[in-house]
């Protein structure tokens, strides 16, 4: 009967994770085509309207609004944390800083962190929005601002953009990890994997391998067959949180000149790879990122993941003085 009631309890909660109900629903094999998914951007005029709307705008070329063009080659990071998060987020930027963000030197690395936005889709209030994001670069200098409609639907283009800063910006990092804002994210144990991981062709998170193509019109992630005709996506890094070695940012926006950009931004980055010919690492030990806090944590559980979703950003800063505590408990 506990068993039983146990299993409920996971069930229930499992499935009041929004973010993370789709991605694990199948881990069946099955073999892709790569013409299934490999279409040129000069096609798009092509797709009937139905179809195209589950793309992006992208390859384009934005441009930065906010940059910090030289803080990344003059520190020579060997880690890079972009944190994608919207304008109106101030707080959820806060929370990192005074968080997992204000790590700078882990186990002898130099670890850096940037906030990436796009622009407020507000109409009311925002010049005066902008105006804060301003103020607020000037005090942290860690806001890189693009001139592409910060949304859901345009994660793609966010993340797109990201590699491009990367790839131009950071020539001595040696890896980068895109993390959401709603992330519990461990650095130490981070770094501690990282120092031992291949430098070269090299990306790890929580792989997902053929999860499936949803065909359900009311959800979020909803693709038809007319965008997208395999029933399964190749292998991608659920997009939590994803770490990648530096020379992946320019091989992924060469292989975006080749393979349509749809808006399920952490598939596409799959997709990518895919078309690139290379294969994702599992993370050396499971359980090192989750999708979820499990029903029960034990003493040490918080030392010993690398990033977990939590239910929002303003769980962070409880979680963190957990963390803290296991730290100097000896965890």
């Amino acid at each position: 009967m506990l068993f039983l009631m146990m299993a409920t309890l996971m069930f229930i909660f499992y499935n009041s994770s929004d973010k993370a109900s789709w991605h694990l629903t199948s881990w069946r094999t099955s073999s892709l085509s790569r013409q299934s998914y490999i279409m040129p951007t000069t096609l798009v005029d092509k797709l009937s309207d139905s179809a195209s709307q589950f793309f992006v705008a992208y390859p384009h070329h934005y441009s930065f609004i906010l940059d910090e063009p030289n803080r990344c080659r003059q520190e020579s990071p060997f880690l890079v944390l972009m944190i994608p998060v919207a304008p109106h987020e101030r707080e959820a930027r806060d929370r990192i800083r005074n968080t997992w963000g204000n790590q700078t030197t882990v186990l002898g690395q130099v670890v850096s962190h940037y906030f990436l936005l796009g622009l407020s889709r507000e109409d009311d209030g925002k010049e005066k929005l902008q105006e804060q994001v301003l103020q607020e670069s000037q005090i942290h200098q860690d806001i890189i601002q693009s001139n592409f409609l910060d949304s859901y639907n345009n994660l793609t283009i966010k993340t797109m953009v990201m590699f491009e800063w990367l790839s131009s910006h950071c020539p001595t990092t040696s890896y980068a990890m895109k993390v959401d804002s709603d992330i519990f994210l461990n650095v130490h144990k981070l770094t501690d994997m990282l120092l031992t991981a291949p430098r070269h062709l090299y990306m790890t998170g929580l792989v997902i391998r053929c999860g499936v193509v949803v065909q359900d019109e009311s959800s979020k992630w909803y693709l038809p067959g007319s965008a997208f005709p395999e029933g399964y996506y190749p292998p991608y890094v659920m997009g939590l949180g994803y770490v990648f070695s530096m020379d992946l940012p320019q091989k992924i926006v060469e292989a975006s000149l080749h393979v349509k950009a749809v808006y399920i931004e952490d598939v596409y980055v799959g997709l990518c790879m895919s078309y690139l010919g290379i294969e994702l690492t599992d993370p050396p030990h499971a359980g090192l990122f989750r999708a979820m806090i499990p029903y029960f944590t034990y003493n040490c559980y918080w030392t010993s993941v690398i990033a977990v979703i939590l239910q929002d950003s303003q769980q962070l800063s409880d979680v963190w003085r957990v963390y803290q505590t296991q730290v100097q408990s000896g965890c």
